[in-house]
């Protein structure tokens, strides 16, 4: 069951209307899981920095059991989710820390969890 979460500082009023849906669509298609088994959260209007900077920028983190796969897999995962999320939310490329794309090399399941944040290592347990 994988559960998306999507942050930005963007105001609600600049998120697009029925992203959550359209995210929800295309997780399935990126994980190859049935719409009926994903959880959404977007959250706008958030306090964030990026690099230091508090222009417009977005994070998606995403968690799944059994879903996420090899590196390369992992880096294909994170291309489609990026292309999606720079259409849907129109910021600049480098206001998402989706990159560099090729980030998730070294990805690791932990404990029976497979977890990875776009464009970074998770070193971490849920």
């Amino acid at each position: 069951m994988p559960f998306i979460e999507l942050d930005t500082n963007l105001p609600g009023n600049r998120v697009p209307e029925g992203l959550e849906k359209r995210l929800c669509s295309a997780t399935a298609a990126i994980l190859n899981k049935p719409e009926e088994r994903i959880n959404i959260t977007v959250r706008p209007g958030l306090t964030m920095t990026l690099g230091g900077s508090t222009e417009p920028c977005a994070q998606l983190v995403v968690s799944s059991i059994g879903v996420v796969g090899t590196a390369e897999e992992n880096r294909g995962h994170s291309a489609r989710f990026f292309e999606f999320l720079t259409k849907e939310l129109a910021l600049g490329q480098d206001r998402y820390p989706l990159l560099p794309i090729g980030a998730l090399a070294d990805w690791k399941e932990r404990d029976g969890h497979d977890i990875f944040v776009i464009g970074t290592e998770y070193h971490g347990h849920l």
